[in-house]
């Protein structure tokens, strides 16, 4: 398998599918190839959509491949795109890796259809931020999957969560690949067990398109690192562990959701891997030279800089919230996030304050990481705000201090995105980069997993 061919045959993509137009791809893949893949509904998502599951028939392998498990994540549909193509046209792949491949090309169709209007670019932080939807914990369906530890029980699993449960059960995949996005910085890794073997490649296929590894602040504090970049998967008891250990009295109401679909396939002995791909990138995403800022200074001043955030959201939020009349995916996210968010952010203070490792110079990448990052990220929470608050003007609601509300969170919108990119040397990361990516290191590990399997 020449890896860095299949990169460079990769298409040039300038823009992201909609749901639409991933449908008509793979029902025209099928058409293309119906003797080598089959196509069937393996349920319906909450607003009534059939979840297709598509398979490419082949070796005794299995691996199993969605794409969209959060619905602003259109990378991996992309991915999946690219990839059902690549197999159903290259016989000697297919044989070589001796898998049977099953594909949804996006998980949650209902969150990704609310994500539609930056698409198309163009590919800016804050066009990004007026079009950002992401779930509630509790309604994205990569963490609905039950769980019963301590406290914490999660049994609401999302019709989209039953059917990705009833695959797993079916296929009993060797391999599970999600197909995650972070949203600025570099490329990093989650695998469910340790691969040394695989590490080089990891760290070497983004080379291969020109990107960074996320070398800053691991996206939680209790990430276990298997090498630079490369962590193990989240385990939601250990999220649990990190939040009493930190002081939060009641961990369950901080999680707000119950476990991973990696937790669910580990019965199987599945291979779990998620590659997580940036939209945006920085010469200081990877920037290991030390700062004459305080680590843990760094960490706590992101920290108050996301309070103070949240407080004017449920200051303006409580002007309003007698005339609000709708309940939306939007409006649930934003209620869930402001809901858990200073709770977590408590733990989080507590274990910076107190960690050794948190006691020494930061590097430029941490830095970004708490100073610049964060606030990305708090642009996307503000754009579902502002959003939020246009559904209710666009239902006709009357309310005058909606409409000042909406004007206000536009306007403030604006300005915290222009002053934002202009601290930043940012770059739209190309499509294809990170398609090439989660595309060589699917196929690089499923490689090893087979030769694993041969003994």
């Amino acid at each position: 398998m020449d890896l860095q061919q299949i990169a460079r045959e990769i298409p040039d993509y300038s823009v992201f599918l909609t749901i639409d137009e991933m449908v008509a791809s793979t029902h025209q893949l099928h058409a293309d190839y119906p003797e080598l893949t089959e196509l069937r509904v393996v349920g319906h998502t909450r607003r009534g959509d059939p979840i297709e599951l598509l398979t490419i028939k082949g070796g005794e392998r299995s691996a199993f491949v969605f794409g969209g498990p959060h619905p602003n994540e259109p990378i991996g549909c992309m991915t999946v795109e690219f990839l059902t193509r690549r197999l159903c046209e290259d016989a000697a792949l297919r044989e070589e890796l001796g898998y049977t491949w099953h594909f949804i090309k996006s998980i949650d169709s209902d969150g990704m259809r609310l994500n539609e209007g930056w698409f198309k670019g163009p590919f800016t932080p804050t066009n990004y931020a007026r079009h950002f939807f992401r779930p509630a914990a509790f309604d994205q369906v990569e963490w609905t999957f039950p769980i019963e530890y301590k406290t914490l029980k999660f049994d609401a699993a999302l019709p989209e969560t039953e059917a990705l449960m009833r695959v797993i059960d079916e296929v009993k995949p060797d391999l599970l690949y999600s197909l995650h996005n972070a949203g600025f910085g570099g490329v990093y890794y989650y695998i469910s067990d340790r691969c040394a073997p695989l590490y080089d490649l990891f760290h070497q296929i983004p080379e291969w398109f020109e990107l960074a590894l996320d070398l800053g602040e691991p996206e939680v504090p209790f990430a276990e690192s298997f090498a630079p970049a490369v962590y193990r998967i989240i385990d939601m008891r250990d999220f649990y562990e990190y939040l009493v250990q930190n002081g939060a009295p009641n961990p369950e109401a901080v999680i707000q959701s119950g476990t991973s679909s990696a937790d669910y396939a580990a019965k199987y002995g599945t291979f779990f891997l998620v590659v997580e791909m940036p939209y945006y990138d920085d010469p200081r995403v990877n920037d290991q030279s030390l700062t004459d800022t305080l680590r843990r200074d760094a960490i706590l001043k992101g920290l108050d800089a996301q309070d103070e955030f949240d407080d004017w959201t449920e200051a303006q939020l409580e002007l309003i919230r007698a005339d609000l009349t709708l309940e939306t995916p939007i409006s649930r996210a934003v209620n869930a996030f402001l809901k858990s968010g200073k709770s977590y952010r408590e733990a989080e203070r507590q274990w910076a304050a107190t960690a050794e490792d948190t006691n020494r110079p930061a590097t430029n990448a941490e830095v970004f990481s708490n100073l610049l990052s964060k606030p990305f990220y708090r642009l996307l929470m503000h754009g579902m705000f502002m959003r939020m608050l246009g559904e209710e003007v666009a239902a006709g609601n009357p309310s005058p201090a909606i409409a000042a509300a909406y004007a206000e969170a536009q306007q403030r919108l604006e300005e915290a995105g222009a002053r934002l990119e202009s601290q930043l040397n940012y770059r739209a990361l190309p499509i294809r980069s990170l398609v090439g990516v989660q595309t060589c290191v699917g196929l690089a590990t499923a490689a090893y997993i087979s030769a694993q399997k041969r003994g």
